[in-house]
């Protein structure tokens, strides 16, 4: 079996972009991440959507899976499901634990040439002022949390995961996550500037 690439691998794989969108809740700031992902798009479109393969790469989720149906992430957040259009776009509430306000995040795929690759496009939006990158390590955007997902997923796409809960092979290495989260944090100032600068 092949080894799980380290996080570091995935950095320069994520295009990131910020931008405003309306959502449920009004106007919202927006974080945008694109990856190409070796795999077509119905089997990307399976991992993201069914309970069972989400949970080889990234949380226990149950629920009703369906459009209109709720679902929750264990100690994550919960919500609606607002649209599952298959296989190109899955629209959710996101409502984190700590917060009332309804969140969106939305991932549209998109099939590349021949269909051996899938782009997916990753977007959160959020009414809060959550997405300001703070390099001194005191506070991250929630953007930065969803890289690790991210590069779990394609490392599942890839079969080199083991067939089992991620909460069962995973192990949180704080002083790792920080140090991954100041390398992505600083790429995602880079996306932030780009923003104010056509803003």
């Amino acid at each position: 079996m092949t080894d799980i690439a380290d996080q570091d691998a995935s950095i320069p794989l994520v295009e990131r972009s910020v931008t405003n969108r309306e959502i449920a809740d009004g106007p919202a700031d927006a974080v945008v991440l694109r990856r190409r992902l070796d795999a077509p798009i119905q089997d990307v479109w399976a991992a993201i959507t069914t309970p069972d393969r989400i949970d080889r790469f990234f949380l226990p989720v149950s629920g009703d899976f369906r459009e209109g149906g709720s679902y929750a992430f264990e100690g994550q957040a919960s919500g609606r499901i607002l649209a599952c259009d298959a296989p190109n776009l899955l629209r959710l509430e996101w409502i984190p634990p700590d917060r009332a306000e309804a969140d969106q995040v939305e991932v549209r795929l998109t099939a590349d040439g021949d269909d051996d690759a899938t782009w997916l496009e990753l977007e959160h939006a959020s009414v809060a002022d959550v997405f300001h990158t703070d390099l001194s390590g005191d506070k991250f955007s929630p953007a930065i949390g969803w890289e690790g997902p991210l590069h779990f997923l394609g490392e599942y796409l890839r079969g080199v995961l083991p067939d089992q809960p991620s909460m069962e092979w995973y192990v949180f290495d704080e002083a790792e996550e920080m140090r991954l989260a100041k390398l992505r944090a600083a790429e995602w100032v880079k996306a932030e500037a780009r923003h104010a600068g056509t803003s």
